[in-house]
């Protein structure tokens, strides 16, 4: 998904016991890894949502990258194979939906708006010593509440042979600045041809894409505590200005004001020259 940073802590999906699973509807909890963490691909027989306090959380789901920031989770539904990553310190919490008791369906991988409400039912569903009545009237509250983010922040990988070596070059390093033409002559290709490629797979340019991808990475990096400069230098931006420019055309605001917010605030996400979400 990103390269691994050293001192990351790789770990296995863990299924949930069938025990556990036939005595809760909702069944929630929390950790907070030391070290940056990541979850090989797997799947659960329930419904996952995730989020995070104090740091970011990314999720590869086929040919999807979902990046997921403070004040928003991811749906997962049950089946479906994901793998995962955690920055060092961040709080991460889980949330178990048995399929058979939950009274909706989000049939893809979605963003979800993970509000105070939402949170705190969610919290109080962790405990253990709740009494079967006053947990049915929290699961109830929950699914009267949970609700789609308005920011669906995914981005599409391409899948496609005529530029899948470009996309995993810039996964490893997003900071790599070789240009369409320099790409197209390494590749024995044209620039008209890369350019189709890319709209055709993601529905964006090669430019577009390659500043969606570095917006993933910067919320990554600013959220393991890296200052706008240093973020700018690492994705290849000459001049920190010309970063938070492009920050702001896609996330709505500056980096600063964005994590200052807590990013509770919604902005939409959208393809900075079209206006079409990608999602």
């Amino acid at each position: 998904m990103w390269r691994r940073e050293s001192g990351t802590t790789v770990r296995q999906g863990v299924p949930l016991s069938e025990e556990s699973a036939a005595s809760f509807t909702i069944l929630a909890g929390f950790h907070i890894p030391r070290v940056p963490t990541e979850w090989t691909p797997h799947s659960h027989d329930l419904h996952e949502l995730v989020w995070v306090r104090g740091g970011t959380l990314t999720s590869r789901v086929d040919d999807r990258v979902f990046t997921v920031v403070e004040g928003h989770g991811l749906w997962m539904p049950a089946g479906v194979v994901h793998g995962g990553r955690a920055t060092a310190g961040a709080k991460f919490h889980d949330a178990f939906f048995a399929p058979d008791r939950t009274p909706f369906a989000f049939g893809e991988p979605k963003a979800i708006a993970m509000t105070p409400l939402l949170e705190s039912l969610l919290t109080h569903l962790s405990r253990t010593d709740l009494d079967t009545a006053a947990r049915a009237r929290a699961e109830a509250v929950v699914f009267d509440v949970i609700q789609p983010s308005e920011r669906q922040f995914a981005l599409r990988l391409p899948g496609d042979a005529r530029i899948d070596a470009i996309a995993e070059a810039l996964l490893d390093d997003p900071g790599d600045s070789r240009s369409l033409e320099e790409w197209a002559r390494r590749l024995g290709t044209s620039d008209r041809t890369i350019t189709r490629a890319f709209r055709q797979a993601t529905g964006l340019t090669f430019a577009q894409w390659r500043q969606m991808l570095r917006v993933h990475r910067a919320l990554l990096l600013l959220s393991e505590g890296f200052d706008v400069l240093t973020v700018s230098e690492v994705l290849g931006y000459a001049q920190a200005s010309t970063f938070i420019a492009a920050f702001r055309r896609i996330m709505g605001t500056t980096p600063g004001a964005f994590f200052d917010a807590g990013a509770d605030t919604p902005v939409d996400v959208r393809n900075p020259v079209s206006g079409v979400q990608n999602s």
